[in-house]
């Protein structure tokens, strides 16, 4: 879809512009078109408390009724209310890998659908397109698929041989890509665009909506495969922020984290092995973090038989490490990082023994994993210009470690550039940089609506969903939200209609 540029203020208005393309712009997009929740005739839950609660109004669509009455006594992973529901519907028992039927049918109501527009800097399925040079292929178990369309099957349909439900990133893009043509939502997707502000502005007509402007990227015409950036401006009554936090990697802010062989990607790793830069000779790789990233860091660095130190600020038991929580038959590589981390850890006051000529073996159980050691509760002091990396453990000790190369994979944080202090101001805390784990944007927990700003949504990473499987319930809360809102919206039209029409009328004797 090509967009244009307004010059002047307009009582064009579209109802929703979702800004970002990803899985949870798609989601929302498909609840937004039309596509309707309602319970199954022969539909159950294996909660009965959930079940009962779904049965007392099986005819109201998921859009019309309480959630947050639906909500009460539904547990799960994630501490968004809404977000537990919905998963709770779609993945019955999900936590256990079990493929339990949804309770759900999926009805297409045009009449329901809400006009709007999902912005993306490129195709449908944002970040997922990013990762298409990933080795490595993370578990199906139907977490990343979304309504109406199976990843299993599809994924089927595309290779013969499917081993242990997996798929790679690159399939889960050209899927989510895929969802958007089949579902027939291609027409509400303005791809290549970047936004550049989103502010409000008062019409002609005096009313308050957002102004939303960037660039779409275009190929001139009769100037072969040249492209130019053409601004646009929109304007909308609501506007969703799904873009995601991936766009700044985090920093450590130390002395040297500027030095040519220090990287903050996963694809710099990918693209030192690719050019030979990095291989089974060379110094160890130091991976700095301990999330999904930091792993497969230290996974394709195994692979390779370079040696890895893996240093991170938390215990290996801490609760709050994502591998404590993630099912261990669903995701073994990272089960098997976390064994890693686990048996072979660098011991306070032991000499740091250099892995490219003494490999570790664990001494608990035998257990071998050549060439790797971890660095529990340690953080990084300073990188040197030598390559040498200072860590620095309990009680002030501090190591200094040989590398070829320092990955620090400490996540991300979103670029919320467009919006008045790169919307800080939306955080839970407004004075530290916003990221999915430590500081989200500050959101109802039943709308997903802004606290501090009416009108304005945020979803899915933004609001400390990194998990696919959880964001679909920011989507549900948000149409339903929305669709709340036009409803009252026009009951408040008609009943001004009708007042009008009474005070012209005249009482004839």
């Amino acid at each position: 879809m090509e967009l244009c540029k307004e010059e002047t203020l307009s009582d064009d208005v579209l109802p929703v512009v979702i800004v970002g393309n990803g899985p949870s712009g798609i989601c929302l997009s498909y609840l937004l078109s039309g596509h309707t929740p309602y319970l199954s005739p022969d539909g159950f839950h294996p909660n009965p408390i959930l079940h009962n609660k779904l049965s007392e109004n099986p005819n109201l669509s998921l859009f019309d009724q309480d959630l947050e009455y639906l909500c009460e006594g539904v547990e799960g992973r994630s501490s968004n209310p809404v977000a537990v529901l919905f998963d709770a519907l779609l993945l019955p028992d999900g936590d256990f890998g079990v493929d339990c039927p949804s309770p759900l049918v999926w009805q297409y109501e045009p009449e329901r659908a809400v006009p709007h527009l999902v912005l993306g800097k490129g195709p449908p399925g944002g970040a997922w397109h990013a990762m298409e040079g990933s080795m490595f292929t993370l578990s199906l178990a139907n977490w990343m698929e979304l309504p109406g369309l199976k990843l299993k099957d599809w994924v089927r349909d595309k290779r013969r041989n499917v081993r242990n439900d997996r798929a790679t990133p690159a399939e889960i893009a050209s899927y989510y890509q895929h969802y958007v043509n089949k579902m027939g939502l291609e027409k509400r997707f303005a791809c290549g665009t970047t936004v550049t502000s989103v502010h409000q502005v008062s019409l002609d007509s005096g009313r308050t909506v957002w102004k939303i402007q960037g660039l779409q990227r275009r190929s001139k015409v009769g100037e072969g495969q040249e492209e130019a950036e053409v601004p646009f401006s929109v304007h909308a009554e609501n506007v969703v922020l799904a873009t995601g936090t991936h766009d700044i990697p985090a920093r450590l802010g130390v002395q040297g984290e500027n030095l040519p062989y220090v990287c903050h990607s996963f694809w710099e790793l990918e693209a030192a092995i690719s050019s030979g830069h990095l291989d089974c000779a060379s110094e160890p790789v130091l991976v700095v973090g301990a999330g999904l990233t930091a792993a497969d860091a230290v996974l394709a660095a195994h692979h390779l038989n370079t040696p890895v130190y893996h240093a991170f600020r938390r215990p290996v038991t801490d609760p709050g490490l994502i591998f404590n929580q993630l099912p261990k038959v669903l995701y073994p590589e990272y089960h098997k990082v976390h064994q890693m981390m686990s048996q072979q850890q660098h011991k306070m006051n032991e000499t740091v023994v250099n892995l490219s000529n003494h490999p570790i073996v664990s001494p608990a159980d035998g257990t071998s994993y050549p060439g790797y050691l971890s660095f529990p509760k340690h953080r990084v002091v300073e990188f040197k210009p030598d390559g040498k990396c200072v860590l620095e453990g309990e009680g002030g000790l501090q190591t200094a470690l040989q590398v070829s190369m320092a990955l620090v994979l400490i996540g991300s944080h979103a670029n919320l550039s467009f919006l008045p202090e790169d919307g800080h101001s939306l955080a839970l805390e407004p004075e530290e940089p916003i990221s999915c784990r430590r500081n989200p944007l500050d959101v109802d927990p039943y709308t997903y609506e802004c606290v501090k700003e009416p009108g304005m949504y945020a979803m899915g990473p933004l609001v400390g969903e990194n998990f696919v499987r959880f964001l679909k319930g920011g989507a549900l809360a948000i149409a339903c939200d929305i669709v709340r809102k036009r409803k009252t919206k026009r009951q408040s039209a008609t009943e001004n209609c009708v007042t009008s029409l009474l005070n012209n009328c005249t009482l004839e004797a």
